[in-house]
């Protein structure tokens, strides 16, 4: 033990670590260190003393001989400290205005930088911080978190007798790859008195909207029924539906068009995973929940549909649906 008429220093056991946060380590070790120096202790010790190198210990010894205290090197020590690190990234006001306008056409900023990624100097993570930090304007982007909670128990009317996924598997082993399947729903309007039909094609993530007169069975048959009838046959294999009473006639669309109907299961709209999304995509650019469709045409909903497929998606290595749809109906030619 060394020590004076008012300090007492050990130099052995001492473990700043156990008594100091890493925040204040470094200012608790520079008063140690001018004590350590004022009281002549030889270098060596005081670096087994601290477990610094001997480098660091000279540094701090240097500046004391130099007239300044322990505090001048901490305040000088932070100062440095703040000039570390990266700078923020910074867009040039060209690129600000090219993503703006991409955004105000309902374009995702993952679409704008793979799509042009000579255009964007920064990565695509940094772009959403960017418009975290409120650089970039975006306001509607997609929702996070659960839509529903994990207590959610489905209470709505089931399909009693309906063709199920397993049997989808067995007649289509390829069908994650293979053009022509759908996937189907409708989505309701103000007041859940009126609807609107929407399918989506798996690989080309092309969506379709559907006018209906209502929301009943006959109602979605006569819709699809128009629908089908004006498209090629065969060109579509299967939809797939969720277990909503409104597709109950679905045996007749069937019989009728030759296209196998199925139906996921109850309460798992994941299954349907692809037309919940773009059922989402058309909710944000078009038609929200607070509008009553019945008054709108099909003119209207086809020009809300063709608006989405026309812009690129990251899935279709940043082409439109639309591209890739006419390169599969090309294929089949």
């Amino acid at each position: 033990m060394l020590g004076s008429d008012k300090h007492h220093i050990c130099l052995k056991g001492t473990n700043i670590n156990d008594l100091y946060s890493s925040y204040h380590k470094r200012a608790c070790e520079l008063v140690m260190i001018e004590a350590y120096y004022q009281e002549n202790i030889k270098v060596s010790a005081i670096v087994t003393s601290l477990g610094r190198s001997k480098q660091t210990i000279y540094n701090v010894i240097n500046y004391l001989k130099e007239g300044h205290s322990a505090y001048d090197y901490y305040n000088r020590y932070k100062i440095n400290k703040k000039r570390c690190g990266r700078n923020k990234t910074s867009l040039t006001q060209a690129e600000k205005d090219f993503i703006q306008t991409h955004l105000v056409q309902n374009w995702s900023l993952e679409a704008i930088k793979g799509t042009y990624p000579d255009r964007v100097s920064c990565s695509m993570r940094t772009l959403y911080r960017l418009a975290d930090r409120g650089i970039l304007k975006k306001e509607d982007l997609p929702w996070k978190g659960k839509r529903k909670p994990n207590d959610h128990s489905e209470k709505r009317g089931k399909q009693a007798l309906r063709r199920d996924l397993r049997e989808r598997a067995d007649s289509y082993p390829n069908f994650k790859t293979e053009f022509g399947h759908l996937e189907g729903d409708t989505i309701v309007g103000e007041k859940h008195k009126s609807a609107v039909i929407t399918l989506v094609e798996r690989c080309t993530k092309a969506i379709i909207t559907l006018k209906t007169n209502g929301r009943k069975a006959s109602d979605i048959e006569a819709s699809i029924n128009q629908w089908l009838s004006q498209v090629s046959s065969h060109l579509f294999k299967s939809i797939t539906f969720d277990c909503g009473k409104e597709f109950s006639n679905w045996k007749s669309i069937s019989n009728a068009h030759d296209i196998d109907i199925f139906f996921t299961d109850p309460g798992c709209p994941g299954q349907r995973g692809l037309n919940e999304h773009s059922n989402g995509l058309l909710r944000r650019n078009g038609l929200p929940k607070q509008i009553d469709f019945t008054n709108i045409s099909q003119n209207y909903l086809s020009a809300t549909a063709d608006k989405r497929n026309r812009l690129p998606r990251k899935s279709l290595n940043y082409q439109t649906p639309y591209q890739v749809f006419l390169s599969y109906m090309k294929n089949l030619t």
